[in-house]
């Protein structure tokens, strides 16, 4: 059942690229998956450094029919005209089988890749900014989380289907034409651990019925791990039981241990937490503006001025606080 549901966040969240259903879905299967085994010898991406802003890459499903192409093309933003101009990418079914058949089985998979994205770069200090069209399930802002811990930096992502779908491993697909447009390897490493998350997101929103919601929370307890290099579990899991409480969120055991999972595994990776504030900051805009008890760790808006730095200053006394109460 868990594959099932996994499934179903990732087809959602995959619309970035390469969704893969079949072309006679009449309603749309929600997937999602953990992404592809971890390779240490590759590369992290370098972000967008000597690229110009305004750089545009796409990748188009390679199933789209020549009605499906132009759908998706329109809502793009596209023409075929454009295209001629354009680094364009093709995903196949056969490189969504190559990433997914470890995680999802072949019916869940599909025969056909048919979500599409367009990827603008642009200037430092802009962030990810994520516009779906067709897309049923995963917000933008689950898109801009992921995207950030995958190491995107300051770009314009749109997300399209033909129709309503849910296309599987698109995370995988953005990630690929975002690799092209940099020149730079994605680490698998990187990608398993943004698909992981989206995948994560995406339970946890089902289970909240708020994905909004599920997307803070997510994007606390990473910045609060990566900010402080917390990789114990006792300490992990008394970060999202803080935070959650301080949301007002009810997480069930089931819930909690999945983003205990998911927050081990970007434990192993060099994640930059300032560049996760920077690429995300709509989510972070939010946060700031909750009301987090910050008065118990010593902090008032009178005391700290900008969010970064009143973010920042929570998760340092987070930490001390979480050592104090697990004896650490």
């Amino acid at each position: 059942m868990k594959k099932i549901w996994k499934a179903a966040a990732l087809f959602m969240a995959a619309l970035m690229t390469v969704g893969a259903v079949t072309a006679q879905a009449a309603a749309p299967a929600m997937l999602v998956n953990d992404g592809p085994k971890a390779d240490a010898t590759a590369t992290p991406a370098a972000g967008t450094a000597g690229i110009s802003a305004g750089t545009t890459y796409v990748s188009l499903g390679a199933d789209l029919s020549g009605e499906q192409r132009a759908e998706v093309l329109r809502l793009l933003g596209l023409t075929e005209a454009d295209l001629a101009g354009m680094r364009v990418i093709t995903v196949t079914n056969a490189e969504e089988h190559q990433y997914l058949d470890a995680y999802l089985d072949e019916s869940v998979i599909g025969t056909h890749a048919l979500s599409s994205c367009k990827i603008t770069s642009r200037e430092a200090g802009h962030g990810i900014v994520v516009e779906t069209h067709n897309v049923t399930y995963v917000t933008p802002a689950m898109y801009e989380n992921a995207l950030a811990t995958a190491g995107m930096k300051n770009a314009d992502v749109v997300v399209a289907g033909p129709f309503n779908l849910s296309g599987t491993a698109a995370l995988i697909g953005a990630m690929k034409a975002y690799g092209e447009q940099t020149g730079e390897v994605i680490s698998p490493q990187l990608i398993d651990g943004a698909t992981d998350e989206l995948v994560t997101t995406g339970q946890i929103a089902e289970s909240l019925k708020d994905p909004e919601k599920a997307a803070q929370l997510i994007a606390a307890v990473k910045q609060i791990m990566a900010e402080n290099n917390i990789s114990s579990e006792e300490e992990l899991g008394a970060a999202v039981d803080d935070v959650a409480r301080q949301m007002e969120i009810s997480l069930s055991a089931e819930d909690r241990q999945l983003i205990l999972d998911l927050l081990t595994k970007l434990s192993q990776l060099d994640l930059d937490a300032r560049n996760l504030t920077d690429q995300a900051q709509k989510i972070y805009d939010q946060l700031r503006g909750m009301d987090l008890d910050l008065e118990k760790y010593g902090i008032t808006q009178e005391t700290v001025s900008g969010f970064l730095g009143q973010f920042s200053g929570l998760i340092n006394a987070v930490i001390a606080w979480l050592k104090g109460v697990i004896g650490g």
